[in-house]
């Protein structure tokens, strides 16, 4: 009986060139290959988080000096920028409400189109149109920015100007209205997904109690779903305020801050775009230099506390999504 068992064990399993008694060298081969590729896969996950650490002390280490040159209570309420003047000023406070005003109208505009898009392909259009135009939508994100960029300078503006009587075409409305497409891709992949993990079950207990379709999705399956969709809208919105081309040549890169607020047919600037505008004629070492360093470190933190709150919502999401499962 022994041997009629080790014998049968020697033979290939089913479907599999593999035997289900391991020979030494191959137990020796399968331990080593596992341990090289789980050595190989943590080594480049050291890599990727050294990377970010070396990103954050480069440009905290060139942000630094200026804290040495200026006032950072300057830097952070004064409106006048004039970093090469006799009397220098470096007031950021235009960039920085520059870059909140088109980053939330481009979410007032992208957020409500991007969850009712999602809704679509998660609730209403079939399975096989859905595998169509997800695709198609998110090939909105391969576009590059530069060309979203000219389309806002030689199509929307001349029409903003034509149709609306806009003294400038290049102004927040522009900007936000490109961004808002920006951000379109993401906003609506992640919410569909967090959508779809919700199961057939929680709908179908909605329709056993009566609901309808529209009462299922907006009173069952999106609450359900909020942490994913929250996480969408924080993605989409470091989509759109670490955009850089879009926003400086579609904002109109004035150096104020809009007055009356509500108009959005003034130009404004922003982080990303006077980062991108300045850095290439400033002189190395100067206090114009380290201040762009500044406002970089500034955007980062802000992405960063970003980021930090679309994980917490995403953990949140998953977690629902191994419940439901």
């Amino acid at each position: 009986m022994k041997e009629e068992y080790l014998l049968k064990a020697a033979e290939p399993a089913a479907e599999t060139n593999q035997s289900l008694v391991l020979s030494p060298l191959q137990d020796i081969k399968g331990f080593l290959f596992l341990h090289i590729g789980r050595s190989f896969l943590f080594l480049v996950t050291c890599v990727s988080v050294l990377a970010v650490l070396l990103i954050f002390y480069f440009v905290i280490r060139q942000a630094l000096p200026f804290a040495k040159m200026a006032s950072l209570t300057q830097f952070l309420t004064d409106t006048r920028w004039q970093p090469e003047s006799d009397q220098p000023g470096f007031g950021a406070l235009p960039f920085i409400v520059g870059s909140l005003y088109v980053t939330f109208l481009s979410l007032l505009f992208a957020v409500p189109v991007g969850i009712l898009a999602a809704v679509f392909l998660s609730d209403i259009v079939s399975f096989r149109i859905r595998n169509i135009i997800k695709p198609v939508i998110e090939i909105l994100a391969a576009i590059p920015s530069v060309a979203y960029g000219f389309f806002a300078v030689l199509v929307l503006a001349p029409w903003m100007q034509k149709r609306l009587g806009f003294s400038t075409g290049t102004n927040i409305l522009n900007a936000s209205i490109i961004l808002s497409i920006m951000a379109l891709p993401t906003i609506i992949s992640v919410a569909e997904d967090a959508l779809c993990a919700i199961g057939a079950e929680l709908r179908e207990a909605s329709y056993g109690l009566g609901a309808t379709r529209v009462e299922t999705v907006f009173k069952v399956i999106i609450p359900a779903a909020h942490s994913g969709i929250i996480a969408a809208i924080v993605l989409g919105m470091m989509r759109a305020i670490g955009e850089t081309m879009v926003v400086w040549m579609a904002a109109g890169n004035a150096r104020q801050i809009p007055t009356p607020w509500w108009d959005l047919s003034q130009s404004v600037g922003t982080m990303t775009a006077v980062i991108a505008g300045d850095m290439a004629e400033t002189p190395k070492g100067s206090a114009h230099f380290h201040c762009l360093f500044m406002i970089g470190l500034l955007l980062l933190l802000f992405t960063f506390f970003l980021n930090t709150i679309s994980e917490y919502f995403l953990a949140g999401a998953k977690k629902k999504m191994g419940k439901t499962r």
